[in-house]
């Protein structure tokens, strides 16, 4: 059965420890706090959560998943309910900015983040641990509200790593982000730091609009190794995988309307796949 923290805080008397001071500074920093956090956060966005049957119970997989909402909160809520529902933690697939300085590297890696590099990846699947991958990367969650649940264009590496590693690829979706924290526009600075994009927010604080969750059936891709040097196979296997996270956002979108708006949420995505 699925608790919430506040479950296991009583079921753990971790009340008890940190009123007795018998938490550490680093406990209390990157366990009882987040988690703690976490929960207000879950129940403020009052998250629906679907689908956590297709999460496989033992051995690495890797999550996929649309990127929303500047703040980054959609990937923390991924791994919090994979958390909660297998008491797994879920690597997040960090751009290498967060590893960037001895200072920055040390809480990214006790945050659970692992660099976007290839050869760490493969490392931490190998290690029976489950992974979570934007594909859009900073395009996806930094894009405007005029472009919402419009999936930009997806890296590849993702279908590679599945392939060479025989890690199931878990497509997942999120819904709500993009209006919890609007992103009205955008600063690139691409010209003197590449891949450096700053987001100009509507609101820091986020808004109270009701979150979904979509785990998918799994892809099997252990039979096709040899194919991961093949760019025209892993384009293609690529376009599928993003053709159906987009379709499923419709599909969502269209038994839903926008939290605060009252108007219909749903984007005519269909005209942006190739």
């Amino acid at each position: 059965m699925k608790l919430s923290f506040f479950d296991a805080l009583l079921e753990k008397d971790l009340i008890k420890r940190a009123m007795m001071g018998q938490f550490s500074k680093e406990e209390l920093a990157f366990r009882l706090v987040p988690q703690f956090t976490l929960e207000i956060i879950r129940r403020y966005l009052r998250i629906e959560v679907e689908g956590l049957e297709n999460l496989p119970k033992d051995g690495a997989y890797i999550v996929v998943s649309n990127h929303s909402g500047y703040s980054g909160f959609d990937a923390i809520m991924l791994a919090n309910e994979i958390y909660l529902s297998q008491k797994r933690k879920a690597r997040l697939i960090a751009h290498k900015l967060w590893f960037f300085g001895k200072p920055v590297q040390i809480v990214s890696e006790k945050m659970g983040l692992v660099a976007a590099d290839t050869n760490e990846i493969l490392a931490t699947l190998r290690n029976g641990e489950p992974i979570i991958i934007f594909p859009e990367g900073e395009s996806g969650n930094f894009k405007t509200i005029d472009r919402r649940y419009r999936l930009q264009e997806f890296k590849r590496g993702f279908t590679r790593i599945a392939m060479i590693s025989g890690a199931p690829i878990i497509p997942a979706i999120v819904i709500g982000a993009e209006e919890t924290h609007i992103n009205l526009s955008q600063i690139k600075f691409t010209k003197y730091l590449i891949g450096t994009v700053i987001p100009i927010p509507l609101n820091i604080l986020p808004l109270p609009v009701k979150w979904k969750i979509k785990f998918l059936a799994p892809i099997d891709l252990r039979s096709r190794p040899v194919d991961a040097m093949d760019r025209e196979k892993v384009f293609e296997i690529t376009r599928k995988i993003r053709h159906k996270l987009q379709r499923e956002l419709i599909k969502e979108l269209r038994k839903r309307k926008a939290g605060l708006s009252g108007k219909s949420s749903v984007v005519d995505a269909d005209s942006d796949l190739p």
